[in-house]
């Protein structure tokens, strides 16, 4: 989950796990130790980010517009185009390998002040950090949400089941925009193999996903072991739905918002 980026804190943070991933692996410091591609250490799209957007320069009048036609016509204008593409793509690439060595250098120095930090106490201050993220625990899902059952617009977000949640966050924000209890939920399932339908009370949830079975089996596998009614599937509900059944102790105290404990710490900046 770190590494494919589901655990939002800074680079700091990243940099700090990546070096207690090398202690656990290798121990103290030594230029004799094997070492990791960097993208077994830290998450890949963050050196992505760093990079410069493309530029898109909008087309110009360029009293030159014969002679381009003619350039075009023999084919020298997009054997020029291909020749600019390439070139900025190696541009690209060397700035890509500059801030993967300069972000090697940082873990290195953080993972020198490691020395003499065993495997188990080094594997313990990693969980311990990531514990910070109000989420920790959650198996975070791509999905997109739909504004309305004919699909009219949707937004990107994270769909996290926890032991005792769902949530919604926006990705890469540490606080979901929010939260439900099983209590609060009366139906999910699949509406076909790429929308899961999540009813929470009064509201139907629609996600556009590639992992509907997952969402499902993951859910219905929390319900299970916490001694949950196990609900009818959206598909499969009858006219005059039954009402729901009180939540289990210690899931839902009430109907209301969804009660979330403030998080011990949060991660550092």
């Amino acid at each position: 989950m770190v590494l494919r980026g589901y655990v939002p804190t800074s680079e700091e943070t990243l940099q700090t796990l990546a070096a207690l991933r090398l202690q656990s692996l290798n121990s103290d410091f030594s230029t004799h130790a094997p070492f990791p591609r960097l993208e077994e250490l830290f998450p890949p799209h963050v050196l992505h980010a760093r990079l410069p957007a493309p530029r898109h320069r909008p087309p110009t009048k360029c009293r030159g517009a014969r002679l381009r036609a003619g350039l075009l016509a023999s084919g020298l204008w997009g054997q020029a185009l291909a020749k600019q593409r390439a070139e900025r793509d190696q541009r690209l690439r060397g700035r890509l390998r500059e801030e993967g060595a300069s972000t090697m250098a940082a873990i290195v120095e953080k993972w020198k002040l490691l020395q003499g930090m065993g495997r188990p106490e080094a594997m313990a201050a990693y969980v311990a950090l990531v514990r910070e993220w109000p989420g920790f625990g959650s198996t975070l899902f791509d999905v997109d949400l739909r504004a309305s059952p004919v699909g009219a617009g949707s937004q990107r977000l994270w769909l996290g089941i926890g032991a005792k949640a769902v949530s919604l966050y926006k990705p890469g924000e540490p606080e979901p925009l929010d939260s439900f209890c099983y209590g609060r939920i009366s139906s999910f399932g699949a509406s076909d193999s790429s929308t899961f339908r999540l009813s929470v009370e009064d509201r139907d949830l629609l996600f556009e996903t590639s992992q509907v079975d997952e969402i499902a089996q993951l859910l219905n596998t929390y319900l299970t072991s916490a001694g949950a009614r196990q609900l009818p599937r959206p598909l499969e509900l009858a006219t005059s739905p039954p009402a729901p059944a009180a939540p289990p102790q210690g899931l839902c105290p009430t109907a209301g918002p969804w009660q979330r404990r403030p998080p011990v710490g949060s991660f550092r900046s």
